[in-house]
């Protein structure tokens, strides 16, 4: 580890260790104010006795002093999937982040930048204006299943389209995701514009707003296990990552075949982006400034930079959902506003005061 790596703040194992430590301890207790909060005003430490009761199966926490008996049914069936999905699709959106930044070494690539949140936009505004419009069922599975498709095919479009003419280098993603991209971004807008359906354009103008209004226990098996996946997957790749971040040349001389694992890289990448953006909708900025912030308090290696990104990025998408139902009365803001809101300055104080580098 190099000088300027030491000198963050955690750039010594004790200092990491302990910063990891606090973003366990936020997201706990972060999800019991979470789940305390809502129509139905529940006090914290009440909230915090049915959680422990519940998930220690009564060998922790005490009922007791519980006011009524509806607060754990409200707690567990409604609000805790709700907290779970916060968690799970801010872990999910920051791996994508941490590895499409690493695949094209470029600091502003995250699903959106390749293309791929475009792609699950058009999928789930065909789904809804076209395909699934009817039907409370089975247009919730038919948005999911649009917006999945959605990101898929135009992930294997960028990916054909970056290997014409040789290999896949970083430029040719980049270009490739921008292009594409923009074609579905027209193609969206051309369905909505002959469109005669005005509660479809409504819910397809919420979606791509952000919303986890649609969390479920259902559904959160499904997240768990594609972000799980991921996590099993990329936390043990963190050289390779490196490596992409020094460039082919330096690839080259390592015997690492930089052009393959950037196809497998953003195959998966784009797997897990269409997971997340199918169930929450359009949620900017999560992948793009997560990352950079723990870059800037540990450095560019990923044996690091990968889990606090995944924590930080599920703690401060449950912090995005929290503010989303507090901060207008009896209104739930589209979670994907405040995430900009909140991304837009801050990346723009980090690349004008800071003097961000990409790489470290």
């Amino acid at each position: 580890m190099n000088n300027e790596q030491q000198s963050r703040i955690g750039g010594n194992r004790t200092s990491y260790v302990l910063i990891m430590i606090c973003l366990f301890c936020g997201i706990a207790i972060t999800a019991v104010y979470s789940v305390s909060i809502g129509q139905v005003q529940i006090p914290f430490q009440q909230s915090r006795q049915i959680v422990l009761h519940t998930i220690t199966n009564g060998h922790f926490g005490s009922l007791d002093q519980v006011e009524s008996d509806s607060y754990t049914n409200i707690i567990m069936q409604v609000r805790m999937p709700r907290v779970i999905f916060a968690l799970l699709i801010g872990m999910g959106l920051s791996l994508c982040g941490v590895v499409m930044q690493a695949i094209v070494q470029n600091p502003l690539a995250d699903p959106y930048i390749l293309g791929i949140s475009s792609g699950a936009s058009l999928g789930a505004t065909f789904a809804i204006l076209v395909g699934f419009g009817s039907g409370a069922i089975l247009a919730q599975l038919g948005v999911a299943f649009g917006a999945f498709v959605g990101a898929i095919i135009t992930s294997a479009l960028v990916l054909l389209l970056s290997s014409i003419g040789g290999k896949v280098t970083s430029i040719k993603l980049v270009l490739s995701g921008v292009v594409i991209g923009a074609l579905c971004g027209s193609l969206s807008s051309l369905i909505i514009f002959f469109a005669n359906d005005a509660e479809g354009i409504k819910n397809v103008t919420f979606w791509t707003m952000g919303s986890l209004a649609s969390s479920s226990w259902s559904k959160v098996p499904i997240l768990a296990i594609t972000v799980a996946a991921g996590c099993a997957l990329f936390l043990f790749q963190h050289r390779i990552l490196n490596t992409m971040l020094l460039g082919d040349e330096s690839a080259v001389t390592l015997g690492i075949n930089l052009s393959l694992f950037r196809k497998l890289y953003m195959i998966i990448a784009a797997l897990i982006a269409g997971t997340m953006v199918a169930y929450s909708g359009m949620i900017g900025f999560v992948g793009l400034i997560i990352p950079h912030i723990c870059r800037g308090l540990f450095g560019s290696d990923h044996k690091r930079l990968m889990p606090s990104a995944l924590l930080l990025g599920g703690l401060f998408l449950m912090w995005a959902d929290v503010l989303s139902r507090i901060l207008v009365e009896n209104v739930e803001l589209p979670i994907g506003i405040l995430t900009s809101v909140i991304g837009s300055p801050l990346f723009i104080y980090m690349i004008v005061k800071r003097g961000y580098n990409f790489g470290g």
